[in-house]
């Protein structure tokens, strides 16, 4: 059996797309999913299954969820195994200034971190500084001028941030400690 994480993209943002997590949950379980905890209000799913097709289970979730909850929402699928591989490769400077702000930005295929670091532009040195490994980009920024960063802009890239989910440090971090 092996274990995955979905990352729902845009729920419970704003009062917008409202998806109850324990509901959410029996959805997951209903699908057959076993082991099923979620983290958190934002759409983080820890489950197991015995497919082992990323976008076969990406399918069968977000089926459920148009018809549970009336929501078209896209969601991300990443194995604990890839989570934890592309968390080993981090930056050392990533999620350790209390004073910075720290993301993993998790590319949804067939976008690859590569893609959408390449569209977004090259860091401004000055302000962030950026790393990836799999699908993650690993994005550090200081409060203080997170305003002046290319990440912090993506939302006026549509093709980059219609194809991406972000997720604090904190929260990967307490994914991956769920998964182990």
């Amino acid at each position: 059996m092996m274990k995955y994480i979905a990352l729902l993209r845009g729920i419970n943002v704003g009062g917008n797309n409202k998806i109850n997590m324990k509901e959410l949950k029996t959805g997951f379980e209903s699908l057959g999913f076993t082991n099923v905890a979620t983290y958190i209000n934002s759409g983080n799913i820890i489950f197991g299954s015995e497919i082992t097709s990323i976008s076969e289970i990406k399918s069968v979730c977000e089926a459920m969820i148009l018809q549970r909850f009336s929501l078209d929402i896209t969601v991300n699928i990443i194995s604990a195994s890839d989570l934890l591989d592309a968390l080993a490769h981090a930056p050392e400077w990533w999620s350790l200034d209390e004073n910075s702000r720290h993301n993993a930005i998790f590319a949804i295929p067939p976008m690859t971190a590569e893609e959408a670091c390449a569209a977004v532009g090259a860091a401004k040195p000055e302000y962030e500084r950026i790393a990836y490994s799999g699908q993650i980009i690993f994005w550090s920024a200081p409060l203080l001028t997170f305003s002046r960063t290319r990440w912090s802009n993506v939302v006026g890239n549509k093709a980059v941030y219609n194809a991406i989910t972000i997720r604090s440090a904190n929260t990967t971090l307490k994914l991956a400690e769920m998964v182990t």
